[in-house]
């Protein structure tokens, strides 16, 4: 009588036990987190028939027990093989595209004996891809000119670069004899009584508003 084939499991050592249960915990968390528009798969490698060792938030559709992908097998013919391959574009079995991130795990030997793997749905996120384009989107062809600053605002910062660019330098390194100089040329020019004129000189000058009151006294 012929004795009939039983699959048995391989053998595992205490490290790579160890490392797969590990895996497994990540997986939980990962999942957790990103739920539910990241699948997240933990494949045994050294049991490529039935590799699926954990799956949560199943986009998928596969179950536990079922065989590796194409990356596990290329990961178990070849140890060379990149440990992360992230970002690639995937598709699930109805069609919705999707963006995979395959990360193998070695042993102390360099043997891989597992993979982590995410798989993201991408259809909701296009959505919102779409509508935020739309909602950003301007017509600057044929957009009327206008300013949301205050009446005078531009004006006034435009006479600050102008005083400092005679002085070859900028608002903000202004010394303190030239900080009141401009402060009474912008008055002698009425450009004090802009509406929050104060707050404006001290914002271009990067000082206080009492520093600017200083000098607009002495």
């Amino acid at each position: 009588m012929k004795k009939s084939k039983v699959d048995t499991a391989p053998v595992r050592s205490t490290e790579q036990a160890l490392l797969l249960e590990q895996i497994k915990q990540v997986a939980e968390g990962l999942a957790k987190t990103f739920a539910p528009f990241c699948e997240v798969v933990v494949h045994d490698l050294l049991e490529p028939q039935h590799s699926v060792l954990a799956i949560h938030n199943n986009l998928s559709g596969r179950e536990v027990g079922q065989p590796t992908t194409e990356l596990g097998l290329a990961r178990i013919l070849d140890p060379a093989f990149p440990q992360v391959v992230a970002n690639y574009p995937n598709k699930f079995a109805d069609g919705r595209q999707a963006k995979s991130t395959s990360i193998g795990i070695k042993d102390g030997d360099g043997n891989y004996i597992a993979a982590l793997c995410m798989n993201v749905d991408l259809t909701l996120f296009q959505g919102f891809q779409s509508a935020i384009g739309q909602f950003v989107a301007i017509d600057s062809d044929n957009a009327p000119r206008e300013t949301l600053d205050p009446a005078g605002a531009e004006a006034l910062r435009a006479r600050i670069d102008q005083f400092a660019a005679r002085l070859a330098t900028t608002p903000r390194t202004l010394k303190t004899p030239a900080r009141k100089a401009l402060l009474a040329e912008l008055r002698e020019a009425g450009l004090l009584d802009v509406r929050r004129a104060m707050e404006i000189i001290a914002e271009h000058l990067g000082v206080s508003r009492a520093a600017v009151y200083t000098y607009a006294k002495s």
